[in-house]
Parts: C-alpha cells; structure tokens; sequence
C-alpha cells in the first residue's frame, strides 16, 4: 500500500511518498500525482523518505511522469531515497536522467 501526502502545491508540487509503489497501485499513483500537476503545472519534487518498495513498473511510471513535465518545461526530482531504492535508479542508469536529491 502506498500513500501520497501533498504538502505543497506552489511554487514546486512537493509529495510524500510513503509505503509500496508497485504494479497493483502504480497507476493510482501516476493519476493522483498527474491530477495535481494538472491544476497547476509546477516542478515536482517527491519525497522518499518513507517510500520502502519500488518495481520495475514504478520505475516506468516515473519516467512517464518526467516526460510529461519535461514537455511543459518543468522538472521532477527524488528526495531522501533509501539506498537500496537508489541503486535501483542506478543500476539502470535513471539516475543519469532524473534528478535525486541526498
């Protein structure tokens, strides 16, 4: 289960993640994210200070949401991952094209 806390809508959408992005709920994240976005199109950073499980449908679901800001001249960065998420964006290379945050 994954939980989504938007803490700030202006002047950069930040969100808490906590808990387990993954297939069964990967799309419920990408459209509550997106749907805050579409409000009021700004940066987003998330947060991952909680966030302890990722897939590899996650991970897609994040590419996704970057092409989608990057369209409209925006940015998405990861704050506060777990090393152990972190290699993941490392192993495959998505550190190279996302930005994430100590």
């Amino acid at each position: 289960m994954q939980e989504i806390k938007v803490l700030q809508t202006s002047p950069s959408i930040v969100a808490a993640l906590s808990g387990e992005i993954a297939a069964e709920n990967a799309d419920d994240f990408y459209a509550e994210i997106r749907a805050v976005y579409d409000r009021a199109p700004a940066d987003i950073v998330l947060d991952c200070e909680k966030l302890t499980f990722i897939d590899s449908t996650t991970l897609g679901t994040l590419v996704k949401l970057l092409k989608c800001v990057r369209t409209d001249g925006h940015g998405l960065r990861l704050r506060h991952l777990q090393p152990r998420l972190k290699k993941l964006f490392v192993i495959c290379a998505l550190d190279t094209i996302m930005e994430i945050e100590d």
